[in-house]
């Protein structure tokens, strides 16, 4: 029977994966639920993937999420469980996140704005390597950048594809963001840098009809930019909610001690 006297309005969303359906109805027999626009808290089922295409979705209404895994890592996720889930809403920490903004302008001069949660990845669209020239708040750091691309992380990011090209991982609370070459050869000592929050990032591509380059801001591709500019987002925060015992903070700092 459903709860009579809910302390939330909860919202339910689940990914299309055959288990994550299975757990929302299970849940939607267990808990009064509304539509999204009316929730105080959004409740996903799935992974990380699709915690992100909510987070993305609903960025603009402000509402906390708390995702319980159905998918594969679960990282940004909750451990699923059907009872006892407005205790766990109660009990649950908050923690806020700031997305990069990033503009891209095309070789036609369009210049797109899109908003990245993980990360802003630059990378090269055929068998040649990009030519990239990057400044930092508007001083040249590296005149030129040969290499598949780089990506520019936030801290949540920093422990996906940022790590898997040997970046650095971000503690939460750290106000820094990565700035990571995949696979550099010139210059080929580099292995990126830690920046502060507030720097703006601007890469400019060289040669870019020889060696053309897309920009990726989590979901959002364009392909053939010229130049890309990266920042946080100041006007822009997004909240999750996490068991005490499954906090993001505590994530995080593990992973640099995994094998």
């Amino acid at each position: 029977m459903p709860e009579k006297k809910p302390r939330f309005n909860i919202a339910l969303l689940a990914s299309g994966s055959e288990l994550a359906q299975s757990a929302l109805a299970k849940l939607e027999k267990l808990y009064p639920h509304v539509p999204p626009k009316k929730a105080d808290i959004l409740v996903t089922l799935g992974g990380d993937g699709f915690m992100l295409e909510t987070l993305h979705h609903y960025m603009q209404k402000k509402i906390p999420v708390y995702g319980m895994n159905l998918g594969s890592m679960g990282f940004l996720m909750n451990t699923f469980k059907s009872k006892g889930l407005m205790d766990r809403l109660q009990r649950a920490h908050k923690i806020e996140l700031r997305p990069l903004v990033m503009h891209a302008e095309t070789l036609d001069g369009v210049v797109t704005k899109a908003l990245a949660i993980n990360e802003v990845s630059l990378l090269r669209e055929t068998r040649q390597t990009a030519k990239l020239r990057i400044s930092i708040d508007g001083k040249v750091r590296i005149d030129e950048l040969i290499a598949d691309g780089t990506i520019v992380s936030t801290p949540a990011g920093s422990t996906a594809y940022n790590l898997s090209v040997h970046g650095p991982i971000l503690p939460l609370q750290s106000n820094v963001i990565a700035l990571t070459p995949i696979s550099a050869f010139r210059p080929r000592r580099w292995r990126g840098a830690i920046l502060g929050h507030s720097s703006k990032i601007e890469i400019e591509i060289l040669e870019p009809k020889k060696r053309p380059v897309s920009a990726v801001a989590d979901f959002t591709e364009i392909r053939d930019v010229k130049k890309v500019i990266v920042q946080e987002d100041k006007q822009t925060c997004l909240t999750l909610l996490f068991d005490p015992e499954h906090n993001l903070d505590e994530r995080i700092f593990a992973e640099q001690f995994m094998e």
